[in-house]
């Protein structure tokens, strides 16, 4: 017995966007969610619990929402709320709150306000980071501001004010660190950066300054997850943003933009770089993989669409994993929080070529190729669907190899004239996103002298169907031979019936269709007539069947028979269907969420040699839980490809207490 978890299809399914992508590298991500603030202060983003904290100082709150960019919370009362910094453990997001003269630590398990440390009257923090296990920020007004800390881990901590004597700052200096580094950072025309080590409750200076030619405008900057490596949003000649070296603040590269001063930096876990501009005509976020200094990706919003086009000073942030870039734009429209997917991921571009015209049932040839930056895994697939006249909704003719240049190429016999559309689909991998090309051809449909029906038909496992060959107009031989072909290597192809045709010119023949079966139809010619072959390929099903087993009744919901589980009881569900060897069924799920049914990954189960598969389904632990699966052979994916994918019914699942 195999086991399926639905709490984490739960969490792969609702922390899941897609992301439409355009040419080589360009793209444009597709979700977009308005944010329910009035002004943005800062943002961090909590990674254990998939969250994203963004303060909005004049509305005196912090909004939560999930990695969907779905609200989930709201955190009140925050006067002025401005910075945001999370802790190492992920347990508390802590706010520099200057209205209420204190740093108030957000859990992030409830997304409350726990705990209130104030800083003492006046004092008006405003910037925050949390480094050598205590809590650091910036207080104060212009033209002085200082340094203080506290510990956390003390259960009525002492505030430290003043660390750092005598060195004051007009502004309050922004504040990131990485384990014992805490990094001063100064915005503005006179831009700088202070280096402290923090491993001890008094600072200890490491260096101070800023490499020439980023001295100015600097309006952000991100500190890499070890400490040894800073990007600085800041007005380089030609406009790029710096790449700094922590231990001695030396210039180590640059990453170049096009149109203006950079005013965002956000470096992912694995030094992946992004950067956003002020850009309301241009690109407006580049990212750049480590040691790259050309961009690899870039996003720009148009005008006039939905969330506005400008991204917001110090409006970008990386998941802690990688596997999301996060930016607060503004503008039209906004703020919005956009979610870009595949940030760290390769662009792809997926291009196919068909013949501009072809007959109807004859075999065609199309090319296509997949283009990126990096090479493609060994073993890549795309999947290939035929769109026409029979087939509005597209018809699957399988997945097709892609070589080593990025390049695949496949044949296929259009049943339908008319236009007829070939569409590649590419569904990413770890390093590539997702990509799709199509192309079309003007089929023609004339009439042959030899054909054979039941082209491209679907049956039912076993169904006894009648092929008929037609045989036109000839000058005197009137025989055709029909052949048949199961699909698979272990069935050869066989003579089934060889014979003259009918006064109506056809010969027909029964198949039993337990596989698909190329069924040909071959006409030897004559002095006068030509030779002629004719093929149809037919599809048939599997017997697929699933029952259900551990419900305590069964009940409708609406007019669905659901059955019903206590919510820490596993659902058991056999599937039956029909054996070969080395198949597999595919098991499917999907959950059900404010008004639709959301699919998760599915999974593959073997079958026994009695054509049996037994899944244990992990129970969520949790009630008002709505889910249904079905179990599925697909053709080429479950093992082998001698039958057609056959979908078995859904069976609905419905956990209570």
């Amino acid at each position: 017995m195999r086991t399926r978890t639905v709490s984490t299809a739960l969490a792969v399914l609702f922390s899941s966007t897609a992301l439409a992508v355009g040419t080589t590298g360009s793209a444009m991500a597709d979700s977009a969610k308005a944010l329910p603030i009035s002004s943005y202060g800062d943002m961090t983003v909590d990674g254990v619990h998939k969250r994203v904290y963004i303060s909005d100082p004049s509305g005196n709150k912090v909004v939560v929402t999930d990695y969907a960019g779905k609200v989930v919370a709201t955190v009140p009362n925050l006067p002025g709320v401005q910075d945001l910094a999370i802790a190492p453990d992920s347990r508390s997001v802590y706010a520099a709150v200057p209205g209420s003269d204190a740093v108030v630590a957000i859990e992030t398990a409830t997304s409350t306000a726990a705990a209130r440390y104030g800083t003492g009257e006046n004092t008006r923090p405003q910037t925050v980071a949390v480094a050598g296990g205590r809590v650091w920020f910036m207080y104060g007004d212009q033209p002085s501001h200082h340094l203080g800390s506290f510990d956390p881990a003390q259960g009525s901590p002492e505030v430290a004010l003043d660390q750092l004597p005598g060195i004051g700052w007009y502004d309050a200096p922004e504040l990131e660190s990485a384990g014992n580094t805490l990094v001063l950072g100064v915005h503005g025309t006179w831009s700088g950066l202070a280096v402290y080590d923090v491993s001890t409750s008094t600072p200890v200076l490491r260096k101070q300054g800023m490499p020439s030619g980023a001295t100015n405008y600097m309006n952000d900057f991100a500190l890499s997850a070890d400490g040894k490596k800073i990007v600085a949003a800041s007005g380089e000649s030609p406009y790029a943003a710096t790449a700094i070296n922590t231990d001695d603040l030396t210039r180590t590269g640059g990453y170049r933009v096009e149109a203006g001063n950079p005013d965002s930096a956000a470096i992912a876990p694995d030094g992946t770089v992004a950067v956003s501009l002020y850009a309301p005509y241009d690109k407006d976020i580049y990212v750049f993989k480590p040691g790259a200094t050309a961009p690899y990706r870039t996003y720009t919003y148009a005008q006039g669409t939905a969330g506005g086009d400008i991204i917001s000073s110090r409006g970008l942030a990386w998941a802690p994993d990688g596997t999301k870039l996060f930016a607060v734009s503004g503008g039209y429209g906004g703020p919005f929080l956009r979610v870009l997917d595949d940030a760290t991921r390769f662009p792809v571009k997926a291009t196919v070529s068909a013949p501009a015209k072809a007959a109807r049932a004859k075999k065609l040839n199309v090319t296509g190729k997949l283009t990126s930056d990096k090479s493609f895994p060994a073993g890549s697939k795309v999947t290939v669907t035929r769109t026409d006249i029979d087939s509005p909704k597209g018809k699957s003719l399988g997945t097709k190899t892609v070589g080593s240049s990025g390049a695949f190429s496949f044949s296929d016999t259009p049943p339908a004239g008319g236009n007829v559309t070939y569409t590649a689909r590419y569904a990413g991998d770890a390093t590539h996103a997702p990509a799709s090309g199509k192309d079309t051809v003007a089929v023609s449909r004339t009439t042959t002298s030899l054909s054979l029906n039941r082209n491209g038909a679907l049956y039912s496992y076993g169904a006894d169907v009648s092929f008929t060959a037609h045989l036109g107009k000839t000058y005197k031989n009137r025989t055709v031979e029909i052949w048949a072909d199961p699909f698979g290597a272990d069935k050869p192809k066989k003579l089934l019936k060889k014979g003259k045709v009918n006064s109506k010119g056809n010969l027909s023949v029964t198949v039993d269709m337990t596989r698909d079966t190329t069924v040909t139809a071959v006409y030897a010619g004559d002095a006068r007539s030509g030779s002629k072959t004719a093929k149809s390929t037919a599809y048939a099903k599997v017997k697929v069947s699933t029952s259900v087993s551990k419900h305590y009744k069964t009940g409708k919901i609406g007019s669905t028979t659901y059955y019903w589980f206590h919510k820490n009881t596993d659902p058991v569900l056999t599937t039956s269907m029909t054996y070969y060897k080395g198949r597999q069924q595919r098991f499917g799920i999907q959950v059900y969420y404010q008004g639709r049914w959301y699919d998760a990954d599915p999974e593959y189960f073997a079958l026994g040699s009695n054509g049996k598969s037994v899944v244990r389904l992990e129970a969520p632990g949790q009630s008002g839980i709505r889910a249904r699966m079905r179990s599925s052979y697909i053709n080429g994916s479950s093992g082998d490809s001698v039958n057609s994918t056959t979908h078995g019914a859904w069976k609905y699942l419905y956990f209570t207490k």
